[in-house]
């Protein structure tokens, strides 16, 4: 590909450029903040976590382009692999579509370290002091009871708890293979922006202000962080079933509890219940991919429900947490979508001639 096809495969990504800078003003701001917060407190985020999360990023784009070269050789079955790989990788469109959607994965990129810095400092701004509340919460909603012990009777069985527990996890795609689909794929314009404005938005306002403002551990935490025995049974439980199957959740829940302890403000470090992230994103993408195809809305309709459940029944969350996430997160979603809609408009106001003369039309009668 020669400088002039380099140049001109640009254009369209200027043009996609122009109606995200909202969303690039915003977290810009946003991200300045949380880094002004965090100095106030003595706290200065580095740029390790940055390249940790970059990192990431460039393993699952090796996985991804890996596979996609795989199932591209074996379709197609070329004479020579190497050129015909070499021909997809290097068309025009394909190095447009990378440029195009390079400053979202860097939004994505910077986002998450400052995010997990702000989580891990909360106790710097407020005291845990919201578990009682959301215990009543919940109990008040199942009638008496903890949301854990209504699920207890379906899903506590060692192997169910196990297998809830590796789709929990899994929950961690949607952070890189999920954004870097939003980024990069051919979907409506709108939709793409108003995932990343919402995506933006759903981490500093509802992971970083709220949770810093109802500041709780959670069911797993109460009891070695605020000495409160309200979920001995159902860490028991957990424990008890980790000696049967492998139960995921319980590892990191103890490197959560050591990096707390250390202070650790790194990559993945922080310990906050509500309101819940696994939701909230997980109700993103839902809303999401109903807009992108409506399979994958359906499917992702049922992962946001499994995470909701798997994070109650294996301690992290109470209920509460899942239901105000859900709330918050639609509430970003409609604020996002009125401004890029507001962008859009302003846009296309600024390409309109200043002065349209009115056309007279000429209705008299020819000779």
């Amino acid at each position: 590909m020669n400088a002039t096809t380099a140049l001109t495969d640009t254009i369209p990504a200027r043009r996609r450029w122009l109606g995200e800078v909202p969303i690039l003003v915003i977290g810009a701001a946003l991200m300045g903040l949380c880094v002004a917060l965090l100095l106030t407190q003595g706290v200065a985020p580095g740029i390790g976590g940055v390249l940790a999360n970059a990192q990431i990023f460039a393993m699952f784009t090796i996985v991804l382009v890996c596979a996609d070269a795989g199932r591209e050789i074996y379709r197609s079955r070329p004479a020579s692999p190497l050129s015909h790989l070499k021909a997809r990788y290097t068309r025009s469109i394909v190095t447009a579509t990378v440029i195009a959607g390079l400053p979202m994965l860097s939004v994505a990129i910077i986002l998450l370290p400052y995010f997990s810095a702000m989580k891990a400092a909360i106790p710097l701004f407020n005291d845990y002091s919201w578990d009682a509340s959301f215990i009543a919460w919940d109990r008040a909603i199942f009638f008496g009871m903890d949301a854990w012990q209504v699920l207890q009777p379906v899903f506590g069985y060692p192997v169910v708890t196990a297998f809830l527990g590796l789709l929990y996890q899994l929950w961690f795609l949607l952070l890189y293979p999920g954004v870097m689909f939003f980024a990069f794929a051919r979907i409506d314009a709108r939709v793409r922006r108003q995932f990343f404005l919402t995506y933006v938005l759903s981490w500093t306002l509802v992971g970083g202000a709220m949770a810093t403002w109802l500041a709780s551990v959670g069911p797993c935490f109460v009891g070695p962080m605020l000495g409160n025995p309200a979920f001995d049974a159902q860490m028991a439980y957990l424990y008890a079933a980790n000696e049967q199957v492998p139960i995921m959740a319980l590892p990191v829940q103890e490197m959560l509890l050591e990096r707390f302890a250390t202070a650790d403000n790194g990559l993945g470090s922080g310990i906050t219940a509500m309101p819940s992230m696994h939701c909230a994103i997980a109700f993103l993408y839902w809303i999401a991919m109903r807009r992108v195809h409506s399979g994958w809305g359906a499917f992702f309709g049922v992962f946001f429900f499994v995470t909701w459940i798997s994070s109650v029944h294996l301690g992290y969350h109470y209920a509460v947490d899942g239901l105000v996430s859900l709330l918050a997160v639609a509430s970003i979603w409609a604020v996002s979508q009125r401004v890029i809609f507001a962008w859009d408009s302003w846009l296309e106001s600024r390409t309109q001639p200043a002065f349209q003369p009115t056309r007279r039309t000429n209705t008299a009668p020819a000779e």
